[in-house]
């Protein structure tokens, strides 16, 4: 039976370290799914820091889209996962989207959403028929004054309820604050 972990927080919070050394005490059979496109000097820092603080034993798979459609080949050879992270999973999602979102209709923005909800349903579903241990991070947007742009809003409202759905599913959550993990389910 798989056990599903989220892990959220605040930029810079220590979610994403602490994700790692859940895996690292189990073992070292973990596969990475990152969800980054790093497009710029900033985001392929960002990746090589990520990059050099898993052992080197762990696999990475760079995939942000039908992440579901690689969880059995994962599970033949991990068992454990990390999912890093599901905000840019959203971002990347919403970007390839055909739809142009400042100028979107509700409709469109709903199936938008609908799109994303249905990505991560599938990935929910499909990491359930397996026995691995899965560990998704995330972060949380809510917590601040709500976004002065369309784009902006329509990325928190999405990112908030993915994460809700993630959650309601997971085994466990755990919110992180200054490096420091406290549970908050399970």
């Amino acid at each position: 039976m798989s056990k599903i972990i989220l892990v959220t927080g605040g930029a810079r919070s220590g979610k994403s370290n602490f994700a790692e050394s859940l895996c690292k005490d189990r073992n070292n059979k973990t596969a990475y799914i990152a969800t980054s496109i790093p497009f710029d000097d900033e985001m392929k820092d960002r990746v090589k820091k990520h990059q050099n603080s898993r052992p080197s034993e762990w696999k990475t798979y760079e995939i942000y889209k039908d992440i579901y459609s690689i969880i059995k080949e994962i599970s033949n050879n991990h068992e454990t996962v990390i999912l890093d992270c599901v905000t840019l999973l959203v971002n990347n999602l919403m970007f390839t989207y055909d739809i142009d979102i400042d100028n979107a209709k509700p409709d469109e923005i709903n199936d938008l959403e609908l799109y994303i909800k249905d990505q991560i349903n599938k990935l929910l579903e499909e990491v359930k028929s397996t026995e691995l241990y899965f560990v998704f991070v995330t972060n949380e947007l809510g917590m601040g004054i709500v976004p002065g742009n369309k784009l902006s809003r329509i990325y928190s409202d999405i990112v908030g309820r993915t994460n809700q759905l993630i959650a309601s599913k997971s085994d466990e959550v755990h919110f992180v604050v200054s490096g420091i993990p406290i549970k908050i389910k399970g």
